[in-house]
């Protein structure tokens, strides 16, 4: 029997630094972070790099992990290591994070199809596309190819609220989706 199946239960143990907890938590979701970073890094080396450094931090700092904001853990996590991700990108050559954005601006149309992305590495495929397409959009730049919201707005041509206000409404969603 899993000692852990009430996210909360996994919570507070993380908070005591309960080993087997923090184990519990590599094991059941290292291999969706690994495959968001990777996405945003693309490169294994550095994404088990980023993985390691994102799951250092996370347990650092798991004590600012407070569910009544509205955060799920894996979405906490998930920020972590996506933040870690872009860091590395940023330190490693700027001109790296250049060539992406400047890849992502040449295919990008009014109707971005983003089937291609291969997301469903990790099994998110299908749930991103139960969103509105203007939502999956949003989530495959902001959460999966790692820019900011000003970059979205510059790439897509939209108002900075209309980026925040889809990113919040997505997510929305898919808190929906995955019943929390």
């Amino acid at each position: 029997m899993n000692p852990y199946q009430d996210i909360l239960v996994l919570v507070k143990a993380l908070k005591s630094k309960d080993k087997s907890a923090f184990a519990y938590l590599y094991d059941n979701y290292s291999a969706a972070l690994y495959g968001i970073v990777l996405k945003i890094v693309d490169d294994e080396e550095d994404a088990n790099d980023v993985l390691q450094e994102a799951f250092i931090n996370i347990w650092k700092s798991i004590d600012t992990f407070d569910e009544k904001r509205g955060t799920t853990l894996f979405t906490w996590m998930l920020n972590i290591a996506r933040n870690k991700a872009i860091d590395r990108l940023r330190q490693k050559n700027r001109s790296t994070v250049n060539q992406k954005e400047h890849s992502i601006v040449s295919i990008n149309n009014p109707h971005l199809n983003v089937s291609h992305i291969k997301t469903d590495t990790i099994g998110l495929k299908p749930i991103i596309n139960k969103l509105k397409q203007e939502y999956q959009e949003i989530i495959e730049l902001h959460y999966f190819k790692g820019l900011t919201h000003q970059e979205i707005t510059e790439i897509t041509q939209l108002p900075l609220g209309t980026v925040k206000t889809r990113i919040r409404s997505a997510i929305t969603e898919l808190k929906q989706v995955f019943g929390t």
